[in-house]
Order: C-alpha cells, then structure tokens, then sequence
C-alpha cells in the first residue's frame, strides 16, 4: 500500500489530524511508526465507545506500525478532568489495579496479542523526581489551563478545580515524550492534552507527534457520551444477546452513527435498506465483532423470536421481594440496570411494565410477577 493509499485509509472516520501533512511525511519515512493511544482504566469494562480508538490502532497495526495500548494506571489517580464539571472522585489504587487487569483481557478481541505492546505509565511516571516535576510544570502556565473551555466553566462558576487536574495534561503529554511517539490517537474531547504531547516533545527536543482525532460515539440514550457512569454503554465483553438488544434498542438516526464509526459498510448501501434490517445487520454485525459469527446469528435469531412476537423467553432471572422495598432498589439490586440514573431514565420513559402495565413511579412497591425492562430485559418477581 503506497503512503497515499495508507494516509486514505487510517484517515477515515477521524474528526481532525493535526497535521495531515505530517502524518504523511512520517508515513513517506518508511519505517514503522510508534502508534499511542492511552486508556484510564477508571471502569472495568470497555465498550464500543472505547472500541472507536482500538479499531483505529488495528488498522495502523495492519499497516505494519508498532502499536502501543497504554493503560494510564498513575493518570486515572490523577483522573482527567476534560469534560467535567466537578472534581472526579477519587480512585483507590486496588480498583485501578483490577480495572487495567480486565482491559489487558478485552483489548484482544480487537488488537493482534502478538502485534500489540501493553504497557502501564507508572513505570516511568512512578520514577519522576520532585526536580523532574518541577521542569515539566515549567512548560504549562495557568492562562493555558484556564483558557480550556471545561476549567474556564468551572472557574467563572466558583466550582473548586484541583492542582491536579492542571497536571493531568502534562502528565499525559509526558507519556508521549517518554514512548517517543510519532501519532497519538485520542477522542476529539482529548485535544487539549493531546497537543500538549506535541508542545512537550518539541521542549524535549523530539519532532512532535501527529494528533489523530477521532468522534465521540454516543451511547443508547442517543444523547450522551458513553458513558458507564451514566448507564448508557454497549460493553464488550456483554452476552451477545445483550449486546444485540442494546444495538436494536438505538435510533435510526443513531444507527448509521454506529455504522459509519464502528463498521467498514458503504453508508450509501446502508441509507438503502429497510431501518429495522439495517439495524437487525448492524446488531448480528457487532455481536459477531466480539464473540462469533455463530453467537451474532443466534442472537438475531433468539431476537426475532422473543422480542419481534413479544414473548417472554425462558428462564428469566428471578428475584423474592423483601418488604418495602422500591422498584428502583431492585432494579439496581439485581443489576438489570447500572444505576439509579438509568432506571429513574427508564421509568420516566415508560419503558418498565409490570405484567404489561407500564409503571411510572420510580417508588412504586412491586408484586409478584414479570417485569419487562426495556426492550429486551426482564425479572421474574417471587
């Protein structure tokens, strides 16, 4: 494949590459180029929204580029602060620690093991002197960090923001300088601390990596960023019945998002088709990606035939209500959903029935009998 050819390719699907002119000299080169994309572990699974990041690391490592999938173990203490609007809280180091465990085990459904280098920043961040933090911060002022829209927000507001957020950027641009890296991959929310790997290699006196931007994919609710905190998110490593629910449960409008960012289809063969077999594709599409072809056919055939005739399939979970207990309580309780915001989400959408009477309040004392969640989720009350 000639640079032209390769530039086209690992192009498609970003928001912005800064710069495009680079990113094709470094291809011209020759050689195979250091490719970056860090990851907090700051949940225990990775969803598609995740997912958007590593297919581009696959196809620069189809392209015979060496591949690093960087688990920012010492940044997620730090958290970073891009799209907040209040301090994060504060992670425990065992959580970390048992949350990089779980992505060291799911990148692979994605990334070739024996192509990919898994590495951890507390190696090199860990060893960093109060002297050697004392240079880095020299090369970031406080009218840079204020000037960010996020910081900006919350100062004007009054809200706190930690001296540890302002490090956060550094600590990430750092990472670049220390791998020597030629492209860091990032969402199009990163930008900020993605150009500050730029600014840092070049104080460093390295050539400045290309920045690759790629969307924000938005999770079931349409809306949001996915997100696990807000209950939204299509998990990797779900059941394939799971996962083809949630994918058939997303808007038409949403579901060409998904093919164009998360599949290599032609959108104009897609925008051909009936929404409800596009989407039915979509579903068996991404169910395939992480388990198999077999489990993506069962799951659209297990699909058509529980929830397309509106039957109740076999062997639902069953739970025995407690006195006074609240609907929302259970629902938690029994994690059919992932939290109080997606159940209160939920009901308020009139998406949860009780022997197929819709329920609209969130403490509304549950009796024995099926509880239809959604679209595809159900409990059996003892």
């Amino acid at each position: 494949m000639t640079p032209q050819e390769a530039l086209k390719k690992i192009s498609r699907g970003s928001t912005e590459i800064i710069s495009l002119a680079d990113l094709e000299a470094k291809l011209k080169e020759g050689r195979p180029l250091v490719i970056k994309a860090g990851f907090d572990p700051t949940a225990p699974d990775i969803h598609l929204g995740h997912t958007v990041l590593l297919r581009k690391m696959k196809q620069f490592q189809d392209l015979g580029h060496k591949v690093i999938f960087l688990i920012g173990d010492f940044t997620a203490q730090v958290g970073d602060p891009t799209g907040r609007n209040e301090l994060r809280k504060k992670m425990t180091m065992a959580e970390i620690v048992a949350n990089a465990e779980t992505y060291k085990a799911q990148v692979y459904k994605i990334l070739d093991p024996k192509k990919t280098e898994v590495v951890f920043n507390s190696h090199w961040l860990n060893k960093l002197t109060p002297q050697d933090l004392l240079e880095l911060s020299a090369h970031l002022t406080v009218a840079q960090m204020l000037a960010r829209a996020d910081f900006k927000k919350r100062f004007e507001s009054g809200k706190e923001i930690s001296l540890l957020e302002f490090v956060y950027p550094l600590l990430q641009g750092y990472d670049s300088v220390h791998l020597k890296a030629d492209v860091e991959l990032g969402g199009n929310d990163q930008k900020f601390n993605l150009l500050m790997g730029r600014q840092l290699q070049e104080a460093y006196g390295q050539k400045p990596q290309v920045v690759m931007m790629t969307p924000l994919l938005e999770g079931t609710d349409g809306v949001n960023k996915m997100s696990k905190s807000l209950g939204n998110t299509i998990g990797i490593n779900d059941e394939p019945n799971e996962i083809f629910g949630k994918v058939m449960s997303i808007s038409d409008e949403l579901m060409l998002r998904y093919y164009e960012i998360l599949t290599e289809a032609n959108l104009d063969e897609v925008k051909k088709m009936h929404p409800k077999e596009a989407k039915l594709q979509l579903a068996q599409t991404i169910v395939e990606m992480f388990h198999s072809a077999s489990a993506g056919m069962k799951a659209s055939a297990h699909f058509e035939n529980t929830f397309s005739q509106h039957q109740i399939p076999e062997n639902i979970p069953e739970y025995k209500i407690e006195a006074g207990q609240k609907l929302i309580d259970i629902l938690v309780l029994t994690k059919i959903v992932g939290s109080k915001h997606e159940a209160r989400r939920l009901i308020k959408e009139k998406a949860v029935s009780h022997e197929g009477n819709t329920i609209n309040d969130e403490n509304w004392l549950p009796a024995k009998g099926v509880l239809k969640i959604g679209k595809r989720r159900f409990l059996k009350l003892i």
